[in-house]
């Protein structure tokens, strides 16, 4: 190998020659290829897909990656505060949850599901029984299809309250 140093000519023995600047660029690139990050600018997923990839993550247990994919979706689609509070709650992270359905029945009013599993969630934390059994008769009401599905959350609460209609 030969090159032109300062008009000479010089004959090199391998790596060893190279001039500095050559290896600490070469140095500089092996190192910034190694601290570099991917970052997407653009989600090529919808929010639907976001929701079907947050529902399999979730069957198969793998929860925040299911809300990961949840809290994407929920900028455009507010279903996905349903959906993150069931894993919240799966989880056992009740304040998630509670703050979850909450947003979701306040953008979704007549979304029965979220107000039946807020209620569960409340006679699971023994709180706010009061509240359960509305929500439940709310949603009996809005969603008459699911009646049986809701009177037994219904029962539950009144149970715990000690069968009073009015809770405590």
């Amino acid at each position: 190998m030969r090159w032109i140093r300062y008009g000479k000519e010089q004959t090199t023995g391998g790596l060893l020659y190279l001039p500095k600047l050559t290896i600490l660029f070469v140095l500089f690139l092996l190192t910034a290829c190694s601290t570099a990050k991917i970052v997407v600018l653009n989600d090529t997923l919808t929010p639907e897909e976001h929701i079907n990839l947050g529902v399999i993550n979730e069957r198969k247990g793998n929860y925040n990656a299911a809300l990961r994919h949840y809290e994407i979706a929920s900028s455009k689609l507010v279903v996905a505060f349903f959906y993150m509070g069931n894993v919240c709650f799966k989880m056992k992270d009740y304040g998630c949850a509670e703050k979850n359905y909450k947003k979701a029945i306040r953008e979704m009013p007549d979304n029965a599901d979220a107000m039946n599993n807020l209620a569960w969630l409340y006679y699971t934390m023994r709180k706010d029984l009061d509240i359960a059994r509305k929500l439940v008769e709310k949603a009996i009401e809005i969603n008459p299809a699911k009646r049986d599905i809701y009177l037994d959350t219904l029962i539950k609460i009144q149970d715990l309250q000690g069968g009073n209609l009015t809770g405590g």
